[in-house]
């Protein structure tokens, strides 16, 4: 007997979830939070780390204590001696001896790192040669932001072509708008949640552009699957068969999905988290939330907008029409007539076939549609004369 639970029926492709039917709801929610994505990217902006912001970086040995023990001193020293500039990030790096504290600051003269890096040495009652100070100008982060911002531009050409001719140009827009939402979704989280944007957030963010288009060309190739030929028949809108799609390969996605945030999940919680591997966590963090989105909207947005644009399509929207004219009919209780196409491919007899009264026939196997009877013509011999008496004189007499 076949399991009935929502998981075994998403498995067989048969939980019926109305995805396609709801993408005006599906639409309305995307709009809203991309709108307030956007409106946080403008006007709060992201929290950059010194490779974009520019600042100065102070590695301390791990010796001096706890990391928190750490950022309290080395804040009272920026207090004393760095004009009121004060510690950004803190993480533990390195690692087999060499471990240290490595502290960001905001931006420092020469002079004033200097004094600081001194009053930390103090503070920490070790040699002020023992913590090595760095200056990053925000020189570099622009020409990572910039290359960054080249290579999107360029993956969007390349999968754009790629879809246009894998699929067809309808399925491109429906692939590229959810990949674009994703990203505004996903910048939008890290401006609003205040998550440090580094290199490694970059870097993690053009590596989430394959996981999405990956997860939306699968649905897509089951898209295509179920379509192929619809408007041969009159049994499923375009929307309908789309939706079918969607349900048949949601449970691959969810799989998909799944295995792929375990390992990022680990690295994020288990890395960053309880090791204390903060190198870790800039990228672990933007390819959790990217790759968590890419699922949401692979599935919600990218198929409904498809449906849209094909149904402008003249030949889906007749046959989308025809469906629900014959569906029609048959709650009127009448006969839908068959489309033109299957009547043609419906084989005719070339003489009406009547039916035979000897009851020796009634076991007969029933005749192929289309053939000819196997039976004698009621109503004489060939050539329409009757066999046995003679002609049409009554009983049947001899001619004298």
């Amino acid at each position: 007997m076949a399991e009935t639970g929502l998981a075994a029926r998403l498995y067989r492709g048969e939980a019926g979830l109305n995805i396609v039917g709801r993408r005006r709801a599906w639409f309305t929610i995307a709009a809203v939070l991309v709108v307030i994505a956007l409106s946080s990217v403008i006007f709060r902006g992201f929290s950059l780390g010194i490779e974009f912001a520019g600042g100065n970086s102070f590695q301390i040995p791990t010796s001096v204590g706890t990391m928190e023990q750490a950022e309290a001193r080395a804040d009272e020293a920026l207090t004393s001696a760095g004009g009121g500039a004060h510690v950004v990030t803190a993480q533990r790096v390195g690692g087999g001896g060499g471990e240290f504290y490595e502290l960001r600051t905001t931006e420092l003269g020469a002079e004033q790192a200097e004094a600081v890096r001194i009053e930390m040495g103090r503070l920490f009652n070790i040699d002020p040669a023992e913590i090595a100070s760095n200056r990053v100008s925000e020189a570099w982060g622009s020409q990572v932001t910039n290359r960054a911002l080249l290579g999107l531009v360029i993956f969007l050409a390349l999968v754009t072509v790629y879809l246009v001719l894998r699929f067809e140009w309808q399925m491109a827009v429906g692939a590229i708008f959810s990949l674009v939402s994703n990203l505004i979704l996903t910048a939008g989280i890290y401006s609003i949640v205040g998550f440090e944007v580094t290199p490694s957030t970059i870097i993690g963010f053009l590596t989430i552009l394959g996981f999405a288009m990956y997860d939306v060309v699968v649905v897509f190739d089951k898209v295509q699957e179920n379509t192929r030929g619809i408007t041969a028949n009159n049994n499923q809108t375009y929307g309908e068969a789309a939706n079918l799609a969607v349900n048949q390969s949601l449970m691959r996605s969810i799989n998909t999905s799944v295995v792929a945030l375990l390992p990022v999940g680990g690295i994020l919680f288990i890395g960053a988290g309880l090791l204390g591997a903060g190198t870790l966590k800039d990228l672990g963090l933007v390819l959790f939330v990217g790759m968590a989105m890419a699922f949401v909207t692979s599935i919600t947005l990218a198929t409904p907008l498809l449906v849209v644009l094909k149904n402008r399509d003249p030949r889906i929207q007749a046959h989308n029409k025809r469906v629900q004219a014959r569906r029609a009919a048959i709650g009127r209780g009448e006969t839908p007539a068959k489309p033109a196409a299957s009547r043609a491919a419906e084989p005719r007899d070339e003489e009406p076939v009547t039916a035979e009264p000897d009851a020796a026939l009634a076991g007969a196997a029933a005749p192929k549609v289309g053939a000819r009877p196997g039976g004698k013509r009621s109503g004489g011999a060939r050539g329409g004369r009757p066999r046995g008496g003679g002609g049409n004189r009554p009983g049947g007499g001899k001619r004298r």
